[in-house]
């Protein structure tokens, strides 16, 4: 976090000091190391030094190693439920909606946000009344640039993919160290939820245009930083 990716982190000022907020961020990396990196970022700039409970896929459960990493995290099932019960308890709580799609995009289209499901994490904003911020991350693109991939042995080992990068698997265990990409951090201006009432969780417009809001806000702050960053390696 401080030595390898160098974290610059902007915006803190927009998490909230109590109570509980959906962060909402761009998914990327091949692994998802963002997800760990932002929890980092939460629990070392907020004033609060309040922590991130992160809303993992159940494959994070699944996987030897990984799934070790996501409970010392305090990483929990992407559902419905728990990303509830987080949010009543006042929790910080994160998700990444272009999930595999996101983490596993070809290196060509670095940086495009792909879809973002139904909006199932807006309708449990509305539903617990949290503010949603939008979260922006530079740098995680480029740690593993996927040229490729092998979906025969990704189906053998059940995986949704086995990736091919410039490194991997061409120099063994060696090709799963990351690239010291510099990384940059923003945490936008909170979406707020409450004064629209529980029930709008029910409503497919309301929902469709608050997930549109979070997608295109992302989307144009990633382009934004994008557009300030003189290297990817120096930032």
């Amino acid at each position: 976090y401080e030595k390898w990716f160098r974290v610059e982190v902007t915006g803190v000022e927009n998490l909230p000091r109590e109570g509980g907020a959906l962060l909402v961020a761009n998914h990327a990396g091949t692994i998802p190391v963002d997800a760990v990196i932002t929890s980092l970022a939460v629990r070392d700039n907020h004033p609060e030094g309040r922590y991130l409970r992160v809303l993992a896929a159940d494959m994070a459960f699944d996987t030897p190693g990984v799934s070790e990493v996501a409970r010392r995290i305090g990483a929990t099932l992407a559902c419905n439920s728990d990303a509830d019960r987080l949010l009543r308890a006042g929790e910080l709580t994160a998700v990444w909606p272009e999930g595999y799609k996101g983490i596993g995009k070809l290196y060509k289209d670095r940086y495009k946000l792909q879809r973002f499901g139904r909006g199932g994490f807006v309708t449990t904003a509305l539903r617990n009344a949290a503010p949603i911020i939008p979260v922006s991350i530079v740098g995680s693109e480029e740690i593993y640039p996927k040229i490729g991939e092998i979906p025969a042995l990704a189906r053998l080992l059940g995986l949704p993919y086995m990736p091919v990068t410039p490194a991997f698997p061409l120099l063994g265990a060696l090709g799963g160290i990351p690239l010291p990409t510099k990384w940059t951090m923003e945490f936008g201006e909170p979406i707020e939820t409450s004064h629209l009432g529980p029930d709008a969780a029910d409503d497919p417009m309301v929902v469709f245009e608050i997930t549109d809001q979070v997608r295109e806000t992302i989307q144009n702050t990633l382009f934004r930083n994008l557009a300030r960053r003189g290297s990817v390696f120096f930032g």
